[in-house]
């Protein structure tokens, strides 16, 4: 299933402007100016009961006037008229309407109440809905402008391959007017406003599909519809696209500020991280952060396993850069051993080893430059090169010839990735550019850049992982189960635990523990107290037939005494194993995206450093290896300080079957809970399991 259904609203070759107006500097007016400006070849409708002509065109009082059925309808009239507008656009016939008319969710529960109506009502006639409340689009390549922003008054999108979605109109036009002040070519920008029908995962996908874009930068609050979006990001990653995105919204204030902006669903932003890299969009931090990601990804060179060589006429750039990439993680390999030597024999007080420092000298005797760049790039291997020539780069005595030797270089060794740091006009930089050097006025901002090039390269020549385990079908009870009950549930599904028996009196607990071998671990056991410890509800060390009783007494105590309303059904007896790493591993049901699984090692790394890694279910046992050897404590798992190193796999195993279960189980799961899961060298064991189950 694509996204073409979407090409009325964003490619159409005519268009109904309703509640038009004769004034370009107004909203019904803005977009007919704009498309006259811009050269729009389709055929503009303006509607308005009160005007014959508008800005030069002939003008119709009512939508059933129109004298033929447009792709697309720009509806800019009061909130109260907007369900009219629209049932009248679908007995025209019309397929797209962008609602720029504010009024509807976001102002409250009438204001939705409305918005349903109107969305009702268009669906009714097989019409897609852009906005409400939205600043609407625009699509340069065709002059197509339904948009009412100021800020194409300073100016129209350069040529480009670069698209902007946008779930603000106010900032996704900020940000292409950024673009357009670094002639960063953006000539497609859409804001979908409050999503009531078309979302933002429909219009990446679109753009993914599109010829004309090649990157696509995406300004999010809140993901209201999960699966377009997610289709979106697959189809991205096999055409090979790169979606860079700022998603707003990680604090909790910003995530309540989105709420009330735009009425979106902000969900757990831990979780939107985990489905961006899942398939290997970048997420960016900043507005300035994107743009850099978006302007050298345009490149279309996305290294793979990337390392980073650097042509330097100051050393202190290069410590600069050096700390940036280690910080990154961006490899840089020192030169060969050999091609150091030689280089130094040309200038013996070079730097040859990594950054390769050429000196001043080499603004002397430009030979130095392609001697030592052509040793780098071709001896070196490095996939990526950043070469810094400061302000000498932008002086009139020495950018000419260091732009012929640079884009000659280029013009060799074509398959890497080139940038260039310097301090220049625009005309030089718009040179440099033109050769195949991307430019950046700081280092370490191309470092950063660099490095995510490298992230996309990996993602994109990732093979297809293995395939999430079959774990059957997920039958789950009517109501949230004990803990022996959420243990026999999750051993269905092949989770193991370890060895127990559930007893309703002190005899039965005797019997069993001296059938599991002590010692053993008593807990008590109800569907009501789900943080047993916080009772006093478990007893370790229990090591013989005595404790078991006492234990079994004290234990019923604690319950009548702490937890008096709790349905009590005995005490699980259970082998106190010993040894291993304590983690833990969960699910979550997303708002968003639905089941979510979670791994990290317990204790302090859990409560105080938030070592854990998430990902949307179901995944296979190679991601659910990633996911762990990717913690920060993983060397606890690996046999750091002498320990013997713990089942990785059974570990992963774990995972990934706890990932196809709570799939399987669907929304009715609410939640999963191990903890701890016990690490351990010949295999993983949840010690304690919560099943939570929507009522």
């Amino acid at each position: 299933m694509g996204f073409a259904g979407l090409t009325p609203l964003l490619a159409p070759q005519s268009v109904a402007v309703i509640g038009a107006s004769t004034d370009p500097t107004r909203i019904g007016g803005r977009p007919i100016a704009y498309m006259k400006a811009r050269g729009f070849k389709g055929a503009i409708y303006p509607v308005n009961p009160n005007r014959s002509e508008i800005q030069g065109l002939q003008a119709y009082p009512d939508i059933a006037s129109l004298p033929q059925v447009p792709d697309v309808a720009i509806v800019a009239v009061p909130a109260n008229q907007v369900v009219d507008t629209v049932a009248a656009l679908g007995a025209k016939g019309v397929k797209g309407a962008i609602v720029f008319s504010a009024g509807f969710a976001e102002t409250g529960v009438d204001g939705a109440a409305l918005q349903d109506r109107m969305v009702n009502v268009a669906r009714a006639h097989g019409m897609r809905v852009l906005g409400p409340n939205c600043l609407g689009l625009f699509n340069d390549r065709i002059g197509f402008y339904g948009i009412f922003s100021a800020s194409l008054e300073t100016g129209y999108p350069p040529p480009g391959r670069v698209g902007i979605v946008s779930q603000s109109g106010a900032y996704g036009t900020h940000v292409f007017t950024i673009a357009r002040q670094r002639r960063l070519g953006t000539p497609i920008c859409v804001a979908t406003g409050n999503e009531a029908d078309v979302a933002v995962g429909e219009v990446i996908g679109w753009m993914v599909e599109d010829e004309g874009t090649d990157v696509i930068a995406v300004y999010a609050e809140g993901i209201r519809e999960s699966a377009s979006f997610i289709r979106a990001l697959g189809a991205a990653k096999a055409a090979r696209k790169p979606i860079i995105m700022m998603k707003v919204g990680r604090s909790r204030l910003g995530a309540l500020s989105a709420q009330s902006h735009t009425a979106a669903i902000a969900g757990d932003d831990a979780v939107t991280s985990a489905v961006l890299a899942e398939f290997g969009a970048l997420r960016a931090r900043s507005t300035e952060e994107m743009l850099d990601f978006a302007q050298l990804a345009a490149r279309k060179i996305y290294p793979v396993r990337n390392t980073l060589g650097m042509i330097t006429v100051s050393g202190g750039a290069g410590v600069l850069v050096s700390d940036a990439a280690e910080a990154l993680g961006l490899p840089m390999p020192p030169m060969p051993l050999a091609t150091q030597k030689r280089l130094l024999a040309l200038l013996p007080y070079a730097a040859a080893h990594n950054p390769v420092d050429c000196t001043a000298q080499s603004l002397n005797d430009m030979s130095l430059v392609t001697s030592f760049t052509e040793a780098m790039v071709q001896e070196g291997g490095y996939g990526s090169v950043l070469a810094f020539f400061s302000q000498t780069g932008g002086a009139a005595s020495i950018a000419p010839r260091l732009r012929k030797e640079l884009a000659a270089i280029k013009t060799r060794h074509p398959d890497r990735l080139y940038v260039l740091s310097v301090l220049a006009a625009a005309n030089l930089v718009d040179g440099y550019e033109a050769d195949g050097w991307t430019v950046f006025e700081d280092p370490t901002r191309s470092v950063t850049a660099i490095e995510a090039m490298g992230r996309l390269g990996d993602a994109f020549a990732e093979p297809p992982g293995l395939p999430p385990p079959d774990v059957g079908a997920a039958e789950l009870p009517p109501a949230s189960p004990d803990e022996a009950g959420a243990k026999k549930l999750l051993a269905e599904a092949g989770i193991e635990s370890a060895p127990e028996r559930a007893c309703a009196d002190a005899e039965a607990a005797v019997v069993a523990a001296e059938a599991i071998g002590y010692p053993v671990v008593l807990k008590i056991l109800s569907p009501d107290i789900v943080h047993k410890s916080e009772i006093g509800g478990v007893l370790l060390d229990v090591t013989d037939a005595a404790g078991v009783r006492d234990g079994f007494a004290l234990l019923m105590s604690r319950a009548a005494e702490k937890a008096p309303d709790a349905r009590i059904q005995g005490v699980l007896v259970a082998k106190q194993l010993s040894g291993g790493v304590e983690c833990i591993l969960g699910v979550h049901q997303d708002p968003v995206f639905g089941p979510v699984a979670m791994v990290g090692l317990g204790g302090i790394f859990v409560e105080i450093m938030r070592d854990v890694a998430v990902r949307r279910c179901p995944f296979g046992p190679d991601v659910a290896e990633k996911m762990i050897r990717g913690l920060r404590g993983a060397p606890l798992l690996l046999g750091a300080r002498g320990r013997p190193p713990v089942d990785i796999a059974a570990l992963a195993q774990m995972l990934s079957r706890l990932s196809s279960y709570a799939h399987e189980a669907g929304p009715k799961l609410q939640a999963i809970d191990l903890n701890p899961v016990l690490a351990m060298p010949d295999g993983a064991y949840a010690v304690d399991a919560v099943v939570q189950i929507n009522a």
